[in-house]
């Protein structure tokens, strides 16, 4: 067994003990993080495939930006951990029912479909980087899913940032069109009031004071 195939079955062992624990840890903080290891390890898988784009793609964008922005927003929604929690063995003859008939689809396509597939090389690909013909496809052939795929994602991160704006009792936010419409009479009122004459005591102590 050379190096390569080392490194394969470590990263797969560890990708796929991540992903496990990515959809069975009780606190959603723990489930992000076993996230970003899986999609660490994914990077590696596809650096051994000597896809070195994808490989840094998936750290930069991924782990370095979106596992980022999901962990500060599952640290935002303030879940509750102790109610309200689904029942694991509830749900579990679904999942596995799902789990099931996806792995027998990959299985299917992995041993009957590819093997079936004769993938045409070009010529001129040997001299190219697969950097360069990835980016001539992403802006020419695909432009429009890759700018649809953008517009996804920015509602997204509009979405998560709107789930995080609660009206808070403690805010001292101030609503600019409320102070703009303000009237003098809103700020000062003044209220007529009956004078009061002081009682004898003070009149004795004021004259007092006056001679002295």
């Amino acid at each position: 067994m050379d190096y390569q195939t080392g490194f394969f079955y470590l990263f797969s062992a560890v990708m796929l003990f991540a992903a496990y624990r990515v959809i069975t840890s009780r606190n959603p903080v723990h489930a992000v993080l076993y996230l970003m290891l899986a999609f660490s390890q994914a990077s590696g898988l596809w650096l051994l495939l000597k896809a070195e784009f994808l490989g840094l793609t998936l750290v930069l964008v991924y782990l370095g930006a979106v596992m980022v922005l999901f962990l500060f927003v599952v640290m935002m929604l303030d879940i509750k951990l102790d109610g309200d929690r689904w029942g694991f063995w509830q749900n579990f003859p679904l999942a596995a029912t799902l789990g099931g008939l996806v792995a027998a689809e990959l299985i299917a396509v992995l041993w009957i479909g590819f093997p079936k597939l004769v993938a045409p090389v070009a010529e001129q690909a040997a001299n190219v980087p697969n950097t360069k013909l990835l980016g001539q496809l992403m802006y020419t052939k695909y432009l429009y899913p890759v700018e649809i795929a953008a517009v996804i994602l920015l509602v997204a991160m509009f979405a998560a940032i709107a789930l995080t704006l609660r009206q808070r009792k403690d805010s001292k936010a101030i609503d600019p069109g409320l102070q703009v419409r303000v009237r003098a009479a809103d700020r000062l009122v003044v209220v007529k009031m009956a004078a009061t004459k002081p009682s004898a005591p003070a009149q004795a102590v004021a004259a007092e004071e006056g001679k002295a």
